[in-house]
């Protein structure tokens, strides 16, 4: 038991190396990409559709490698769990770092940027909702959350037509111009080993991309595999370790690629990659593997009662943190400290609620939330139903 239980904490810690490292490729290709691309544009297309791509190959594995509508269980965690932290930790964490280094003491956000990221998220949300609230999941549940996330990407590129901007070229950063092929191999520098010391070009780039998701793809099923194992051996269910460990370990791309976008002054990329980031998530990575599967299978998924209350709950704490998240940044003319702390008490808030359901331990804070969410829960399925 403890041999088991020491492998799918070293399976996961190993995945988190991976996905971590294989997400350098993913920066420096999608900045080369996005140069022209207007602040805010960039972050909420390329910036999110590469970094979440853990949580997309996340959600394929989990339903594929363990074949049935449990197994998705964990998807829907990692992808309920991703985008909290993502929502919760990663803007938050942007405005303190830069408050460490002195660099700001306030942060002014494009309201006009939070504003079509927050309502294109919150409605792709409600869509999932009345989903999930139905029971099970069909064929063209799927099919509708990808429409959906092709007309935002046709919004997106109406936008960029009026707004595109002159190439202002592109410096690579020096660690990437040396070339030690051994140590590249063994760190995983998948810039310095696609690149080999030249020049990046569009399609070179390109090629970086396909190259990290190559590598990130084994990070993210050893990721599966782990966590699998690491719930087989506690006898906790799989959905609660993927909405907290998966979530946090396939959020690692979107929380580099949003602190270094902040740390350049490009603020508004910062956050609309983690909102992106969440929009790509709901509407693709959920949705193209619910068509997938039910064009593969030729029938519905439908969870456990027991997984299909607790997986409610957290897609309602979800809804109901994204409209506190975007009335905290939309509120006042930046986005300052006390404002950070606000939205980490509100993922400690989720934590606990977590825990609740896993052991007793929390139950004083935990579960007054737990009775909350599931009056609330209750009160949809019934407007629903």
């Amino acid at each position: 038991m403890t041999g088991k239980m020491l492998a799918s904490i070293i399976y996961i810690t190993t995945s988190c190396i991976i996905i971590w490292r294989s997400s350098h490729g993913f920066e420096i290709a999608s900045d080369y990409l996005g140069r022209k691309l207007p602040p805010g544009i960039k972050g909420a297309t390329l910036n999110a559709i590469a970094s979440s791509m853990p949580e997309f190959l996340t959600t394929i594995f989990f339903l594929f490698y363990l074949r049935d509508a449990d197994g998705f269980s964990g998807g829907l965690g990692v992808v309920s769990g991703s985008a909290l932290f993502n929502l919760l930790i990663i803007p938050p964490l942007v405005v303190l770092m830069l408050f460490t280094f002195g660099k700001r003491k306030g942060i002014k956000l494009n309201k006009k940027v939070l504003l079509r990221e927050g309502s294109v998220l919150l409605f792709s949300q409600l869509i999932f909702v009345s989903f999930l609230f139905k029971g099970k999941l069909v064929g063209r549940h799927g099919l509708i959350l990808l429409l959906v996330y092709l007309l935002y990407l046709g919004l997106l590129f109406t936008i960029t037509r009026k707004r595109r901007t002159a190439d202002p070229g592109y410096k690579m950063p020096q660690e990437h111009l040396n070339r030690r092929p051994l140590r590249d191999l063994l760190t995983l520098n998948m810039t310095a080993l696609v690149l080999n010391g030249k020049k990046i070009t569009t399609a070179r780039a390109w090629a970086l991309l396909g190259a990290s998701t190559l590598v990130m793809t084994f990070g993210t099923w050893l990721l599966v595999y782990g966590t699998d194992l690491f719930g087989e051996i506690t006898q906790i269910p799989l959905i609660f370790v993927a909405v907290v460990l998966s979530a946090a370990a396939t959020s690692v791309p979107d929380t580099i690629i949003s602190i270094k976008d902040a740390r350049k002054g490009n603020y508004d990329d910062a956050v609309s990659n983690a909102l992106g980031s969440n929009i790509f998530d709901i509407a693709f990575a959920l949705g193209f593997p619910i068509l997938l599967y039910n064009l593969i299978h030729g029938e519905s998924m439908a969870l456990n009662k027991d997984l299909l209350a607790f997986t409610q709950e957290v897609w309602v704490f979800l809804l109901l943190a994204t409209f506190l998240a975007l009335a905290i940044m939309l509120t006042g003319k930046s986005f300052t400290r006390p404002k950070a702390y606000m939205m980490l008490g509100i993922y400690l808030l989720f934590l606990a609620f977590v825990a609740t359901r896993v052991g007793e331990e929390f139950s004083t804070i935990g579960k007054p939330i737990g009775e909350f969410l599931k009056n609330v829960a209750d009160w949809i399925g019934n407007q629903l139903n």
